[in-house]
């Protein structure tokens, strides 16, 4: 029922939908958007579709276009048989972070949930990719759907000349490295001809203002040994191949004297697409948080606007309720912290230190407690931050109250957990470090680099792993991932573990022991 007080006329009625309902929703909630929220946002394409399709789509990444290989179809299976059994359902809705950005809908959907997912998706995900400097340093919106044209038409013709066996075997050891193919840094642009010419005129200028023919009759060095002579060879080889190289794909790409350059390519490919998914893994808990933030504010304005009924907007929160629970620790459904209940609140936290901030967030928040302005408060924070940054920048103490957050310290050597820090202002901090740390993928991630490999001797790769808080790498992974590094770089490849702290050498692992 609608209240008496509402004399607006409804954007929908009943639960069924059509193109004409979906696109009359669409209008209000991007203009509500825009107006209220200030979100800047890519043009949407919408498409409805069937729960094959969106099973598709889980399989090949979440892509709606994608090049073939076994893996997908395997996930493809797994998913349909949890999904016909009834062990899994299947998302509302899934949003491509691409100009025009794609937003699908599942046909099954009601017309009241279709108009929840619009926001989160038409409008929440899509102006966070739109905005988020992550995104807009290491994705390319614009062109993500043309490049993924590319992939699977290129890697097709590969399969046709090469046969589908080798094409696969590039492929597996690709898709094995692709935790280690990505840059965590921006690397320096590659200088132009014109400015490498400028530069070398510039050495060249100094050599000759600096040069002094004396030094040539200086004797040499009597200090000077075998071993000093090595590591200044050591250190220009490392120079002219730019090592340490943390990216493991495109040293191989750019250095292995095995591949031909069909397999370059599929590598490039695999590495490119690593990178898209990069500052996605950076900013789960921001990104399902803005979105879940918009499709709650915007839909509890339509309906105070009387743009959606009573019936609706219940439903509408029995959905939302389900988004964002969080169940105890000693729940069988536990599985961490859900992304969309700790964002949704913290971006609700900030709007009240804004707008009725107590004395604590006052001490805490001095910037914008009390100012009013959350909605520039939180634009700044989806556009400046990731999820490490911003737990650690806006997570309160009435928050960590609210989630009834302490910090254990697990100790190897003793028989029980200690509680290592409480509710207190110490506490606060430490608790509120610790779990932005937790969101730290560079911390989470195994560090392994290239550190050296001789190209005109043994051609041994030698790899460096170092390793933090002793956790060393499980065995059976450590010896499959080293196979495919030799399968990709066709000589013997070589890992040392060293310890962050200590620089210790805790053990070598090569290929040829496995």
């Amino acid at each position: 029922m609608v209240s008496q007080a509402c004399t607006s006329e409804l954007l929908f009625s009943g639960s069924d939908w059509n193109f004409a309902k979906l696109s009359r929703v669409y209008e209000e909630i991007e203009s509500l958007g825009l107006e209220e929220l200030g979100l800047d946002i890519y043009p949407v394409q919408m498409e409805v579709i069937s729960s094959e399709q969106m099973l598709d789509a889980y399989s090949s990444l979440g892509m709606p276009l994608m090049y073939r290989h076994w893996s997908f179809g395997k996930r493809f299976l797994y998913d349909e048989l949890l999904y016909r059994k009834g062990a899994r359902g299947l998302a509302y809705e899934m949003v491509i972070n691409s100009n025009p950005c794609i937003v699908y809908l599942m046909e099954e959907n009601t017309m009241a949930l279709q108009a929840l997912v619009t926001a989160h998706a038409a409008l929440g995900h899509n102006h966070f990719f739109k905005n988020n400097h992550l995104f807009r340093q290491w994705t390319d919106a614009g062109g993500i759907l043309s490049y993924l044209d590319f992939a699977k038409s290129y890697i097709a013709r590969c399969e046709e000349r090469h046969g589908v066996t080798p094409v696969e075997a590039i492929l597996d050891s690709a898709h094995a490295l692709m935790e280690q193919g990505v840059f965590r840094y921006r690397r320096p642009p590659k200088l132009s001809s014109e400015q490498q010419r400028e530069g070398l005129h510039e050495r060249l200028e100094y050599e000759e203002r600096s040069f002094n023919d004396l030094w040539r009759t200086l004797p040499p060095s009597p200090g000077k040994s075998k071993q000093d002579a090595t590591d200044q060879i050591l250190a220009e080889r490392k120079k002219s191949l730019k090592l340490p190289e943390e990216n493991l794909l495109y040293f191989l790409e750019k250095n292995s004297l095995v591949l031909e350059p069909w397999q370059r390519e599929i590598i490039r490919i695999v590495r490119i697409i690593a990178q898209y998914f990069y500052p996605q893994r950076q900013t789960q808990v921001m990104n399902e948080g803005c979105a879940t933030f918009v499709h709650y504010t915007l839909m509890n304005t339509l309906f105070d606007r009387c743009r959606i009924s009573e019936g609706a907007m219940l439903e509408m929160l029995r959905n939302h309720s389900n988004v964002i629970f969080q169940p105890a620790y000693d729940d069988p459904r536990y599985s961490g912290i859900n992304p969309y209940a700790l964002g949704l609140d913290m971006m609700q936290d900030i709007r009240r230190i804004s707008t009725a901030p107590t004395a604590e967030d006052r001490d805490w928040f001095p910037d914008i407690a009390g100012r009013g302005d959350w909605r520039d408060t939180l634009l700044d924070a989806w556009a400046n931050h990731r999820d490490e940054s911003f737990v650690r920048q806006y997570l309160s103490p009435a928050l960590i109250r609210k989630w009834r957050l302490f910090m254990l310290a697990d100790n190897a050597d003793e028989p029980h957990y200690e509680v290592a820090s409480i509710h207190n202002e110490r506490g606060y901090a430490k608790i509120r470090s610790a779990l932005a740390q937790s969101y730290d993928v560079g911390a989470s991630r195994p560090d392994i680099q290239v550190i050296d490999v001789d190209l005109l001797g043994d051609r041994r790769l030698r790899l460096q792993h170092t390793v933090k808080n002793g956790l060393m790498l499980e065995g059976g992974s450590r010896d499959a991932t080293l196979r495919h590094i030799r399968n990709l770089w066709g000589y013997e490849v070589s890992m040392v573990a060293v310890d962050a702290e200590t620089g210790a050498m805790l053990g070598e692992r090569s290929t040829k022991e496995v």
